[in-house]
């Protein structure tokens, strides 16, 4: 069991991000499940769900809320994720611990994976969604996930959701 933070984003955006990937094939490519599909804020690895919770209630208490959009696809070795922009993303980040990993924070959401020795394997798909931008939203909940793995089977269940206000005008 891992735990991580995360920003979730509205259907009416994994709706978008879907069409622009249409039904692609496998290939070298391992597909992330659409219900899989988040802007992780930090990843805190094995650990006590209860006492993660606590902690990170209070590292969210009263943060703000943001206006958050996806765009075009990158790569990392081994992954395509699709990179994001936010006023004010990489602070509430931080909140949540990342950077604690040892490498820095790069938001962004994953959208599959592929073997470390074929780093060419998902150029066509960075080619493909390098116009890609969504609609912006403002995320207004951050959550905890617990990730479960199986054999080949990942599960991710949200522990807890942590409210993200909107900013007193």
């Amino acid at each position: 069991m891992n735990l991580f933070s995360a920003l979730v984003p509205p259907d009416d955006v994994l709706d978008e991000v879907a069409a622009a990937l249409g039904t692609p094939e496998n290939g070298d490519l391992r597909w992330s499940a659409r219900e899989h599909w988040h802007i992780t804020l930090g990843f805190y690895g094995e650990g006590d769900p209860e006492e993660r919770n606590a902690w990170l209630a209070g590292r969210l208490a009263g943060a703000s809320a943001i206006d958050v959009s996806l765009e075009k696809a990158a790569t990392f070795p081994g992954v395509l994720w699709l990179s994001v922009t936010g006023t004010g993303l990489h602070e509430l980040a931080t909140q949540a611990g990342a950077g604690n990993e040892g490498r820095p924070y790069v938001a962004h959401l994953t959208l599959a994976r592929f073997p470390r020795d074929r780093p060419g394997a998902a150029s066509a798909w960075e080619e493909r969604l390098a116009g890609f931008t969504s609609r912006t939203w403002t995320a207004t909940e951050a959550v905890l996930i617990r990730s479960d793995r199986e054999q080949d089977e990942v599960s991710y269940r949200v522990i807890s959701s942590y409210e993200l206000r909107h900013a007193r005008a």
